[in-house]
């Protein structure tokens, strides 16, 4: 569990309370030079094991403003044949006029695993949030691509008690084709991108949604293939297929820096990584 709030005086973000146990720790928050704070997610035994159940819970207070990424991937390890599952759930709060920037490396699920992830983000008042989530299809590196047994992805995200969106994945690849064009097709790596300020009305947003198109376009390349459209207030999505992995975290840096332009007037800062 982690407390931000904002300092009046400074006009600064710092952490005001935390409850950690293993495996996630965080060493310190690191200032950046628009007053928000960097916070990197250290896994200390390098990933999760089949029955590990983790809670990440990050309460970012009125007016503060938080980054917070991982040191590397999450590797979700093999599950035994009749083990439970790994089971990682998010909980964030961004209390009014907050930011939340929530930009991890991709979950990598490695042969024989059973992943379930569940996600919930609830939003006050002028809260604003930039939040990605990149899944790969294994351990590429070792062609073992799509050999996991199960990845399920949830999430609810609330803006002042309203429901904007709502996310229900499921892949088993042992069960169901990969490549049907219902699923993910040719395609191997899976990214959403949600952008969200809460109070910016329709028309802000159509702007938004037909800027970040034209911009999406302009970076597209033969293998890989984005959109980007509407919630149903508050905020953008942006989905990405592509066949490597190599250009998904420069292209939602790229999105990532305009939208922050567009909603905040400044662009993204992007994390600086430690070991």
């Amino acid at each position: 569990m982690l407390d931000f709030k904002r300092d009046l005086r400074s006009g600064t973000t710092c952490l005001t309370d935390s409850a950690q146990e293993p495996p996630l720790r965080i060493v310190r928050p690191f200032p950046l030079e628009d007053g928000s704070v960097l916070v990197h997610l250290h896994n200390v035994s390098g990933g999760l094991l089949g029955g590990d159940h983790v809670t990440t819970s990050v309460n970012v207070g009125a007016g503060a403003s938080l980054q917070l990424t991982t040191t590397g991937a999450t590797r979700v390890y093999r599950a035994k044949q009749d083990g439970m599952a790994t089971l990682q759930i998010n909980q964030f709060t961004v209390s009014q006029n907050g930011l939340l920037e929530y930009v991890p490396d991709a979950i990598i699920p490695f042969a024989e695993s059973r992943y379930r992830q569940e996600t919930i983000i609830d939003m006050e008042a002028g809260g604003g949030l930039f939040w990605w989530e990149i899944l790969a299809p294994g351990r590429s590196a070792r062609g073992e691509l799509f050999a996991y047994n199960c990845v399920e992805l949830k999430a609810d995200l609330k803006a002042t008690g309203q429901m904007i969106a709502a996310e229900n994945v499921r892949i088993e690849p042992k069960r169901r084709d990969i490549s049907s064009i219902a699923r993910l097709g040719p395609y191997c790596y899976w990214t959403t991108f949600y952008i969200v300020r809460i109070g910016l009305d329709a028309a802000f947003w159509l702007t938004a949604e037909q800027r970040l198109r034209e911009l999406i376009a302009s970076c597209r390349s033969s293998d890989d293939f984005w959109s980007v459209s509407m919630l149903a207030a508050h905020g953008l999505v942006v989905r990405g297929l592509t066949r490597s992995g190599a250009n998904i975290q420069r292209n939602l840096r790229t999105i990532w820096s305009e939208a922050k332009l567009l909603l905040y007037g400044r662009e993204a800062i992007p994390p600086r990584k430690i070991n």
